[in-house]
């Protein structure tokens, strides 16, 4: 059966909105929709999900392919606000994730092989707080969601594996099969293992933030995780990386409050839709729009005790460095302050990059680098520096390692300072002032 998720107790007070909300109660919205591609994909050898995806599975029992990894939960307290902040940044990657990767897909190994190399020969690496990874045990997979689909995942891996041993491979140069889950988003015989080892890199470096052996951190981990919904995948992702780490920050941690920002240039429509009814977590979204997976309206604010914990800044193709930094400023700063969060996630898309082959929006690598800037001083006032990024979108090979570079030199307070070789292209500062002021007087920010 699908396990239940357990939230952290909650005073009354702290289960009211930040804001106020203009408008009547809306209806409870109807996520699901219309699938349209993220991309355009050249599917040359796509092969049909087995008849295992179709079926309900409500009774299910999982078996894990975590043998000798060590237990991602932690248990001790994370240190105060109050205390002094400590500015070690963990860094998290893990090689493995390589082995998850399809020809011609935008979402490949080559993302994190051209990061790594620049990131080798800056010579930041050496500065950071490496941390080993490991794959992360299924409970704090299951707390977010649906446990029929992840016994599907992990059957469809296998079937997938098992069928490769038998040398039925497409083609077989590439020596290894693939199934397409939807029309972007796929899966080979490592996905089951590259997806547990991303979540757990991710709740490692949730670990070590939390329990103050680092002040804040990166984690290089791909698949990425935003759009996956509770019970399937979608766009790329296949766990929803964020949300498995947000919760067990609450659960294994006793963070109350979570504040979850993201700004890649696609809505986050599965981190929303995991905590659409839950007043713990706040989760604000800056994307662009109508782009995929065309959700997050301004209208989307939660349902039930989770509403007005929702918050959706759509901008409209075009919207550069200043846009983006007037939302964080003008909207994100005031909501969060009034939320009081515990500690802060980060979901780093980099793909509004103005190079970027997937977006329409015109942010820099500077400007990437001055917005997460922004989030760590926010960290630092609200919860004593706990800013935890995870890695997103991103897929110009060009620009996505330098955005990377440019965070970890802001995170790690870097005498290097911030290099942009590429530069910036203006981008349209009434458009992107329209929706600040919209969503300002929609959720009366003061």
């Amino acid at each position: 059966m699908a396990k239940r998720c357990t939230q952290p107790a909650r005073s009354p007070s702290k289960a009211r909105s930040p804001f106020r909300i203009r408008s009547s109660r809306l209806a409870p919205m109807n996520i699901a929709l219309t699938y349209v591609s993220a991309w355009a994909p050249i599917c040359l050898f796509p092969r049909s999900i087995p008849e295992l995806c179709q079926k309900d599975t409500p009774n299910c029992s999982l078996q894990g392919e975590t043998e000798g990894a060590e237990d991602a939960s932690g248990t001790a307290d994370f240190p105060h606000p109050a205390q002094s902040i400590h500015m070690t940044t963990a860094f998290v990657y893990d090689p493995f994730e390589r082995n998850h990767s399809f020809p011609g897909h935008p979402e490949c190994r080559e993302r994190m092989e051209s990061t790594w190399t620049l990131l080798q020969s800056d010579g930041i690496l050496d500065s950071l707080t490496r941390l080993p990874n490991s794959p992360a045990p299924l409970d704090p997979i299951l707390a977010v969601h649906n446990a029929a689909y992840v016994e599907q995942l992990q059957e469809i891996c296998r079937e997938i594996e098992e069928s490769a041993s038998d040398g039925n491979t497409i083609p077989q140069s590439w020596n290894q099969s693939a199934l397409w889950l939807d029309p972007d988003t796929y899966v080979l015989h490592d996905s089951w293992k590259a997806s547990l080892r991303a979540v757990g890199g991710l709740l490692q470096l949730t670990d070590a933030v939390m329990n103050g052996a680092a002040g804040n951190g990166f984690a290089m981990v791909r698949p990425p995780g935003h759009h996956a919904r509770p019970n399937n995948a979608k766009g790329f992702c296949l766990f929803g990386n964020v949300a498995v780490a947000a919760r067990h920050a609450q659960q294994s941690h006793g963070a109350n409050r979570v504040l979850i920002v993201d700004f890649d240039v696609h809505h986050g429509n599965g981190t929303e839709e995991m905590f659409y009814d839950d007043p713990s977590v706040l989760f604000v979204s800056i994307h662009q729009y109508p782009h995929y997976p065309f959700s997050g309206s301004i209208d989307e604010i939660g349902l039930g005790p989770g509403e007005g914990f929702n918050v959706n800044i759509p901008f409209p193709a075009g919207v550069g460095d200043a846009g983006y930094r007037a939302a964080l400023q003008q909207l994100v700063a005031p909501l969060a302050h009034k939320f009081g969060p515990d500690v802060i996630f980060l979901s780093a898309g980099f793909d509004g990059h103005w190079m970027d082959p997937l977006s329409g929006h015109r942010l820099s690598v500077s400007g990437y680098a001055t917005l997460v800037e922004d989030l760590l001083t926010l960290a630092q006032d609200l919860c004593g520096g706990r800013l935890i990024c995870t890695l997103e979108g991103g897929y110009d090979l060009n620009a996505l390692p330098h955005c990377i570079l440019s965070t970890l030199r802001v995170l790690s307070r870097n005498p290097a300072g911030i290099s942009d070789p590429f530069g910036t292209v203006e981008g349209d500062p009434r458009a992107a002032g329209k929706v600040i002021s919209t969503v300002n007087r929609r959720l009366g920010i003061r």
